[in-house]
């Protein structure tokens, strides 16, 4: 018997899903596999392979229900991954804690759970958890939406903040679709149509990040292994040069034969910053954005982001001026004839807004806290 072209159709689309989706998990295992967001998009695409085979028509249809189970449990999980993917792509910062195992956990189970009680026919409590369940991506769709808009202004790499409006307009999206279709379904299952429709929908979703991923190899969206410096030294007449470089300069490496010139309105741009921040003190001010000090520098936004990213070596504007917060604040803790000024004194002089973030920043840049930080560099002293 001739199968029939749309199942043809769902065949081919889920043969090139599964394809790219393998792609993406090579270049994820192979761009710094041990970052949070590379392990979280690993884990991500490896089960988006599974709920690919398990939302098969043919496979639904024909597997009985109770060892849909497994697969049904990594599909709707898998919204709990995205959230947990999307949060450690666009924040360097980000790790791995037990809330978003446990969440992980939580989700399978009641979806094993759902599952196993519609094949035995359990009517008592099945609709209001799997109300829960078909609420669930829908949930973790719009977490996720919400961790792709968090700080987008402050982010400096132009690749990933055009990727936050993708996923912010696909993830929703494709989520609410789902949840529409599947409330529509009585045993929450997708027909032939509408599972052809969903193979199509994440072919592309996954096709523009896997373009993504390979095309920059993951240079934009994954951190360096190494911090940058705060800020070069503005070398006058010349670009910027690395503060390590500058005091031990190294033998020049053979490059091409033609490199591209300095650009004089990046130099007077670099020293511009380099005032305004070292001389002027500009990152004491509480409300500085990088639109304000666009302005205050007399040069278009994007400039400035490509400055800072590029040149420097920064991904997110507000770590950047933050580096100078500390730099201050640690000053003055080491000072003995600061040991009587409150630490919240030198916070907010610095340029934090409170206690609270200036304590946790200066905690995950030192190990220690103000005070023991203090008490160590005095007690040197």
């Amino acid at each position: 018997m001739t199968p029939a072209p749309t199942t043809l159709l769902d065949a081919a689309l889920r043969g090139m899903l599964l394809a790219l989706l393998l792609v993406l998990v090579l270049v994820l295992g192979r761009d710094r596999p041990r970052l949070p967001a590379a392990r979280a998009g690993l884990l991500l695409a490896l089960g988006l392979c599974i709920q690919v085979i398990g939302s098969t028509p043919q496979f639904e249809a024909t597997v009985p229900r109770a060892w849909q189970s497994p697969f049904v449990a990594i599909s709707v999980s898998n919204a709990v991954l995205f959230w947990v993917f999307v949060r450690a792509l666009f924040d360097d910062d980000f790790a791995l804690r037990p809330l978003h195992i446990a969440s992980w956990l939580a989700v399978a189970v009641l979806a094993a759970f759902n599952c196993a009680m519609v094949a035995g026919s359990a009517s008592v409590v099945a609709p209001i958890t799997m109300g829960i369940q078909r609420a669930v991506p829908l949930v973790f769709a719009v977490l996720a939406a919400m961790a792709a808009a968090s700080q987008s202004r402050a982010d400096l790499v132009e690749g990933r903040r055009r990727l936050r409006v993708f996923i912010v307009v696909t993830g929703v999206g494709y989520s609410i679709g789902m949840l529409v279709v599947r409330l529509a379904s009585p045993r929450g299952q997708l027909s032939g149509p509408s599972a052809t429709a969903d193979a199509a929908m994440l072919l592309l979703i996954v096709a523009v990040v896997t373009w993504q991923m390979v095309r920059l190899a993951g240079s934009e969206f994954f951190p360096a292994a190494q911090a940058p410096a705060v800020i070069p030294p503005v070398m006058p007449g010349g670009p910027a040069q690395p503060a390590e470089e500058s005091a031990n300069p190294r033998p020049a490496e053979p490059g091409p034969a033609t490199e591209p010139a300095p650009d004089p309105a990046e130099d007077r741009l670099a020293a511009s910053l380099q005032h305004a921040m070292a001389v002027e003190h500009a990152y004491r001010s509480e409300d500085l954005s990088i639109a304000t000090l666009a302005a205050r520098l007399s040069v278009p936004e994007y400039r400035l982001r490509r400055l800072i990213n590029q040149r420097l070596g920064h991904r997110n504007f507000n770590a950047f001026i933050n580096g100078f917060r500390l730099a201050e604040a640690t000053a003055a803790l080491a000072d003995s004839s600061k040991r009587e000024l409150p630490v919240l004194t030198i916070a907010l002089t610095a340029g934090f807004q409170s206690i609270g973030p200036f304590n946790r920043a200066f905690k995950a840049a030192t190990g220690l806290t103000p005070t023991e930080f203090r008490r160590k560099k005095l007690a040197e002293s």
